[in-house]
């Protein structure tokens, strides 16, 4: 990759061409792409190599040995995974990162930022500085789920999700990044209950929707 496109990474703001430059050869960034539903990080393994997402998108899943699967979280465009697995290079994954659709990662060797703590490289302290943003903006990310699935009815669960949505959006008409299987296994449903769910929703008249294409209809009308 060329340095005036690795300087407009996130990972890279405040540098200047030469700092990204030596930041980018000592991180060893390198390209690759996946094909959808191929396995970016597999869990039970290690890694030293955060990732972002280049184009496409990355699901972050659990499956266990029984086969069901949880969705953790969506990764989008020019968004960041697996640092805090890089960062602590020995420690096995606990989740898969899925290709959700043919997509193009951007790989950075972040676990040598531990090697050259002591080197006094200028651009250090501001890599270290761009990982701590990207980690908080991580935590949040991962929180949001957690104030869907706490909710205690399916209904619940689906406008907590979809009004975040909408805030996000900006707007009462929105795509969500989910099919309907992913959904249900990101807000820890069954899919048929949350087929059903969304059904009544939209018989209530608080929702609109087709596939993965929703409209929020205000409405004085209160689901449980």
């Amino acid at each position: 990759m060329d340095t005036a496109m690795l300087r407009s990474l996130k990972i890279f703001n405040g540098m200047d061409e030469k700092e990204t430059a030596r930041a980018a050869e000592a991180l060893g960034v390198c390209e690759r792409a996946y094909k959808k539903g191929q396995i970016i990080f597999h869990a039970g393994k290690t890694t030293d190599r955060m990732g972002m997402v280049l184009s496409g998108s990355v699901i972050i899943e659990n499956n266990d040995v029984w086969g069901n699967r949880t969705i953790l979280g969506y990764i989008g465009k020019g968004q960041f995974f697996g640092e805090t697995y890089a960062l602590l290079e020995n420690t096995a994954l606990l989740v898969d990162a899925c290709a959700n659709e043919d997509s193009r990662i951007v790989f950075f060797k972040i676990g040598a930022v531990r090697r050259l703590a002591a080197s006094g490289e200028p651009w250090l302290v501001k890599l270290l500085s761009n990982l701590l943003m990207i980690s908080v903006r991580k935590n949040i990310a991962l929180s949001e789920r957690s104030f869907h699935t706490a909710r205690k009815t399916s209904r619940a669960k689906l406008l907590s999700y979809l009004n975040f949505i909408s805030l996000k959006k900006k707007s009462t008409e929105f795509d969500i990044p989910f099919d309907r299987q992913q959904l249900a296994d990101y807000l820890n449903l069954e899919r048929t209950a949350l087929s059903k769910e969304l059904g009544k929703m939209q018989n209530d008249g608080l929702i609109t929707f087709r596939k993965n294409h929703f409209v929020l209809n205000k409405t004085k009308s209160q689901g449980k």
